[in-house]
């Protein structure tokens, strides 16, 4: 079974516990799942996954259980499985950061699912089980033929097979705006961070915000609304200084230009800049958010963002990084 990066794990854990870490963390990698935040996130969102699939140590595998299995845990349950199994000490008033974090993208990627989906995102009685098309392929880890049938989730031609419309889900990163409509984006880390910003970042700081523009990494233009945009004389979208997501608090007549870093870089100085003369006819007060999905990924960036924006991070969703100005979060 092909390895995963090495990471530090947190405390005196045994070796068959790390390697079952590992192992998880190497299929949730090959099904799409982002797994670039600290160590110790990943730690935990392996954790998760296993705990949800009663998965103790490498021999269980072959007897993950399912949605089907009739297996669900509620988050204290998988705190109490974390702590019993895993060498954990995680207080049982930490039940909301593991649906926060650590079963996150778990459930943006569709591999664990919600067995009352139509309930409150906080509802302590909700519980998550692990979909059936992605326990029929980790059963066969670690050394069995699991990677074929991954591959064989989704056709040559990008479609959904019989196994799996869900790994369809996964693959082709479905959002959902604010007005209920539903985009289906290229696969990739940076649309996953893209989403993030919009059901996460957006609700909790913006909350009524309307998204105006949306730029798929493979589809440049893939939601635009120009004729709000030209009410507020907003810039020509032709022009090549586009955040990644821009969206509007009428209420505040605000205008939230947010740059989703994975690869590229943040709101700098020179970013800034541009984007200020671009928007000087705007009559909106123009805010400037950078995202990133982990401390580590700010920490690569942070000699480079410009002071009086902000900077947003997926897996800590409930706080913002005020880079000094004369407020907070508005603009100047």
């Amino acid at each position: 079974m092909n390895s995963f990066r090495t990471i530090k794990f947190k405390g005196d854990k045994t070796e068959s516990t790390r390697r079952v870490i590992r192992e998880a963390l190497v299929f949730l990698q090959r099904i799409g799942v982002p797994c670039n935040g600290s160590d110790r996130a990943l730690e935990k969102m392996a954790m998760a996954f296993l705990a949800v699939g009663d998965v103790k140590t490498s021999t269980d595998w072959s007897n993950l259980k399912s949605e089907s299995s009739g297996r669900s845990l509620k988050t204290r349950e998988i705190i109490k499985f974390e702590n019993e199994n895993f060498q954990e000490d995680i207080s049982s008033g930490s039940y909301d950061d593991i649906r926060r974090k650590d079963l996150l993208y778990l459930i943006d990627v569709g591999v664990v699912v919600s067995t009352m989906p139509d309930s409150a995102r906080n509802n302590p009685s909700r519980g998550y089980a692990i979909a059936n098309n992605f326990a029929e392929a980790a059963r066969f880890l670690p050394e069995g033929d699991w990677e074929t049938i991954v591959a064989n989730f989704v056709s040559p031609n990008d479609t959904p097979t019989n196994a799996s419309s869900l790994r369809y889900e996964a693959v082709t990163v479905v959002i959902t705006l604010p007005t209920g409509e539903r985009l289906e984006l290229s696969p990739g880390e940076h649309n996953q961070l893209q989403k993030a910003i919009v059901e996460q970042l957006l609700p909790r700081f913006a909350q009524g915000a309307e998204v105006l523009y949306w730029g798929d990494a493979a589809q440049k233009r893939l939601h635009v609304m120009q004729e709000r945009l030209e009410s507020l004389r907003f810039f020509d979208l032709k022009h090549g200084e586009l955040p990644d997501v821009v969206a509007y608090l009428s209420n505040k007549s605000w205008l939230f230009l947010i740059e989703a870093v994975c690869s590229s870089g943040p709101m700098s100085a020179i970013r800034v800049g541009k984007l200020r003369t671009l928007t000087t006819d705007c009559t909106a007060g123009i805010v400037y958010i950078t995202a990133f999905f982990s401390r580590k990924d700010f920490r690569k960036w942070v000699a480079e963002i410009a002071w009086e924006t902000e900077v947003w991070i997926a897996e800590e969703p409930d706080h913002l990084i005020h880079f000094n100005g004369d407020r907070f979060l508005g603009p100047r």
